[in-house]
This record gives C-alpha cells, sequence and structure tokens, in this order.
C-alpha cells in the first residue's frame, strides 16, 4: 500500500534536496505525499508569517516584538507564547489587504523551487513515481489568531489574508501540475479556539465556533482543482513543546474535521489528527461522530508518549470507531531538532541520528499498524 503513512511537513533538514533523499528511498513505498520539509523560515510555521507579512504592513502596526535572545540581538522567532508579534490594524482601516497576489506570502515561491528538485529526483527513481509533491500551508485563522488580540481587528485582516491565500494557491498551480500536487491546510490555532468553548461544556457553542473558522476553506477551495490531493492538519501545537495542549478527548478535533470537509464544497482526501498517550474510550468515542465523507484518516500517533504497547493498544481502540486508516506523528519534527525524540517513540539520548530514527519509527509503526488492521 501507498497510504499507510503522512510526513505532516516539517523536517529539521535544510534543503528540499536533503529532505526527498532522506525520506523518498526511506519511506516512500509507503507515502502517497511527501513534503520539502517547510525549510527556511517556514520551520518555524506561522512565526514566519508575522515576522514577513504582518510586520511592517502599511495598514497595520506592531505592539509586541519577540524577546531578544540571551545576547540582546533582535530575533523574530518567539520563546514561547508569552513573546511572540502582536499587532494591531491602523485606525480608520476596515479591510487589510495584501499586495503582490500570488507571491506575498511566499508559499507559491517555495513550493515552486521545492517542486523544481522533486521532479527531477523522481526522473532518477529517488521518489516513488505514484508519490505527489506535498505543500503545507495554515488555514486563515492559524496565521492571524495568535498575533491579532482584538477581534475586530481580526476579522479586518481574515478576508485579505484569504484572499492572498487563493492568490498563492492560484499561482502555485500555474507552476506546479494539479496531478503532481496536494495541498495539506494546518490547522493548531484553530483547534485551540475551539477548546475554549468545550472547557465550558459548550459544544454548541464550539461546533458553531468551528463551522465560523472554517469559512475561507470555502473560499479557498474553490479555487482548487479537483486533481489536487486536499487535505487538512489538525494540531495540539509546539511552541511550549510538544503538545502544548492536552484536551481531555478528541471532540475539538471531531468538530473541527467535520467543519472544513463541509466548507470545503469539494473531495477532501486526507485528515490527519493528533493522539496522545490514552487508549481509553473517554478519549476516542467523540469520533463516532467523525464524518470522513470519504477521506483518509491519519492517525497521529507516532510517538513517544506511549508505553511498551501502548501504540497497538491505541490503535485498536481507534479502529472501533474508523476501521481503516493510515499513520503519522502528531505534528513535525522542524522545531524540536535539538531534543531527539521528542516526537518519537524511541526515548531522548537514544536517536543519535534524528533523521534516520524519524524513518526507523515509521517504518516500524507500518508493521503495528498492519498487525491491528489484520486482527
Amino acid at each position: 500500500m501507498n497510504n499507510e503513512l503522512l510526513l505532516v511537513g516539517s523536517i529539521p533538514l535544510d534543503t528540499p534536496e536533503e529532505v526527498f533523499r532522506a525520506f523518498g528511498p526511506g519511506l516512500g513505498e509507503w507515502l502517497a505525499y511527501l513534503p520539502d520539509g517547510e525549510i527556511g523560515d517556514r520551520r518555524y510555521w506561522i512565526d514566519g508569517i508575522a515576522h514577513r507579512v504582518l510586520n511592517g504592513h502599511r495598514e497595520m502596526e506592531t505592539l509586541r516584538y519577540p524577546d531578544p535572545d540571551e545576547n540582546g540581538v533582535e530575533t523574530w522567532r518567539p520563546q514561547g507564547l508569552h513573546d511572540q508579534y502582536r499587532f494591531r490594524v491602523k485606525p480608520g482601516i476596515d479591510r487589510v489587504r495584501f499586495g503582490d497576489p500570488g507571491w506575498r506570502l511566499g508559499y507559491t515561491r517555495d513550493a515552486v523551487n521545492s517542486y523544481y528538485v522533486f521532479r527531477h529526483l523522481k526522473q532518477e527513481g529517488l521518489i516513488p513515481a505514484h508519490v505527489r509533491f506535498q505543500v503545507c500551508i495554515p488555514l486563515t485563522y492559524s496565521c492571524l489568531a495568535n498575533y491579532i488580540p482584538d477581534p475586530d481587528d481580526l476579522e479586518k485582516v481574515v478576508p485579505g489574508f484569504t484572499d492572498a491565500l487563493v492568490a498563492e494557491v492560484t499561482e502555485m498551480l500555474r507552476h506546479i501540475p494539479a496531478s503532481e500536487l496536494a495541498l495539506q491546510w494546518d490547522m493548531a490555532i484553530e483547534n485551540r479556539l475551539l477548546e475554549i468553548p468545550l472547557k465550558d461544556g459548550d459544544k454548541d457553542g464550539a461546533k458553531a465556533e468551528a463551522a465560523r473558522i472554517a469559512r475561507p476553506a470555502a473560499e479557498i477551495c474553490a479555487a482548487i482543482p479537483d486533481d489536487v490531493a486536499l487535505g487538512y492538519h489538525s494540531c495540539y501545537g509546539t511552541l511550549d513543546g510538544w503538545p502544548s495542549r492536552q484536551p481531555p478527548d478528541v471532540t475539538g478535533t471531531v468538530l473541527l474535521l467535520n467543519a472544513v470537509i463541509e466548507a470545503s464544497g469539494r473531495r477532501v482526501d486526507f485528515v490527519h489528527f493528533p493522539t496522545l498517550e490514552a487508549a481509553d474510550e473517554a478519549f476516542f468515542q467523540p469520533l463516532e461522530e467523525m464524518d470522513l465523507r470519504g477521506a483518509r484518516a491519519y492517525v497521529g500517533a507516532i510517538h513517544k508518549l506511549h508505553g511498551p504497547d501502548g501504540l497497538k493498544e491505541q490503535l485498536e481502540c481507534i479502529k472501533r470507531y474508523i476501521p481503516d486508516f493510515g499513520l503519522a506523528a502528531p505534528c513535525g519534527f522542524g522545531r524540536a531538532p535539538e531534543r531527539p525524540g521528542k516526537l518519537l517513540t524511541a526515548a531522548p539520548g537514544e536517536n543519535p541520528d534524528y533523521i534516520e530514527e524519524i524513518v526507523k519509527d515509521h517504518a516500524a509503526a507500518v508493521e503495528v499498524l498492519r498487525e491491528v488492521a489484520g486482527n
């Protein structure tokens, strides 16, 4: 099978070629899609957007910068939620707009450059012929909500930023064949927003909030041809250490994924959601309300929170609700290279080669998945 594994996105290597050479031959037989590792400032996910796109925008003001490093030198990468960028919309501005459509956010530029490498390595046989090039982009509220504290200001930026995302996708497709492309939309902040009403026991409020924050997906997906593979990645965050949050169950994830599948207005090929250490009914029971509509689910269960038999036990529990699924890590690896094993089944200190351990852990997880599937 070539859809047993999904790579969520970020990988701690410096070039697309390094990523493709490491994971194409190593995991390609089990992958349907292969990302470029989210190199450069994409390694820090949305913080690159805050620094390059929002900071210095003529219609916005920067209220707070990330703290300087230990030597007092400026840096754009925050150490945690406490020192992220903060912005507000300038008085008199009703809608913030973004120029240079198709290139302003940087995703098209990086995708076109990485696809050139992907195509050539595929021709050389280092990437299997069936594998598509995977581009991972944060959905609108993930890009903005952490940085713009005023809800009224946030809604002044959302429409223009969504337009910019549509333009990126449209331009990207002028350079990359639709049949070679998979687009993954990342949602960590959206997940956090749903946890607020759920913490108060307001499931109906969370469902309504999910529908609201999924609306940009409708506009974006209208620009994505059916030949492009489409997916969504739900996440619990990594900025303050993985996992940044530990909800009591998967209710928020189910509500969010159902909402974006509904909003997409077209076929959704895959969805991803993370797990924690739980392997009990209470944590996974909300999966019975998941409406995949034909999308393949990838379970982010390749991590170090399990005990000796924890992965198998967890997968057997999930199988009661989703009979057929693939596996992934709960999040990307690019923001944790200094702590080997942080997202893996091996313990810290046992990974002399971080990338090699990622490949080994994913290959081992396939064997567990096949064992569970055969039971």
